[in-house]
């Protein structure tokens, strides 16, 4: 088991309220349902969309992807896939049943096509990846001066430029790009320990 992340990020948060959610519906905690509903309705049902190609196909394929998570929430293992990545895998083959039933209207795509639709969204790992990444950056930026975070997040982040800082700090342009050159320094010595 690995260590908790020391910078937890709003991903990982959302991450870990929904695996909660599973592991109380997987408990038959009712009311889980509609928190992991909630959390994942918008998702799931792009995807069915994607495929199915009809608004009301699309809604009758999340209805029963959510009753499937209701009689099969014990059999989430949340060792081997993300809560939305097991839903969302969930969804793509609730919304090709129907296709393969001939259950859908005129719109939807073919069942060869659907097999191929990728979900647009990133994969569970580099979300992580992510989120650990901008926290370590947050985490180095806070070791600065507060002059070289300020000019650091206002220039990288809000995109002001070098000028803009110097005159809003009353201080000469050669002077702000030492400030944040040296800021810079630290961060990526910061970075690499």
């Amino acid at each position: 088991m690995s260590e908790p992340d020391p910078y937890p990020t709003h991903a990982d948060a959302s991450r870990a309220h929904l695996r909660e959610a599973m592991a109380q519906l997987a408990g038959g905690d009712r009311s889980a349902l509609e928190r992991i509903y909630q959390a994942t309705s918008a998702k799931l049902f792009g995807i069915c969309l994607r495929i199915l190609g009809d608004r009301s196909e699309a809604e009758d394929a999340l209805q029963d992807v959510y009753v499937s998570l209701w009689q099969r929430a014990k059999s989430y293992d949340p060792e081997r896939a993300s809560p939305i990545s097991w839903l969302a895998v969930f969804a793509r083959n609730r919304a090709i049943d129907r296709l393969r039933k001939g259950k859908v209207r005129s719109g939807a795509v073919g069942v060869d096509e659907a097999a191929a639709i990728p979900d647009q969204a990133p994969l569970a790992d580099a979300v992580m990846e992510t989120g650990e990444r901008s926290a370590r950056i947050h985490h180095c930026i806070g070791t600065l001066e507060e002059g070289q975070q300020d000019a650091i997040r206002t220039a990288f982040f809000d995109g002001t430029t070098y000028a803009e800082l110097a005159k809003r700090r009353g201080v000469p342009l050669g002077t702000m790009k030492s400030w944040v050159r040296r800021g810079l320094a630290r961060l990526k010595r910061c970075l690499e320990e």
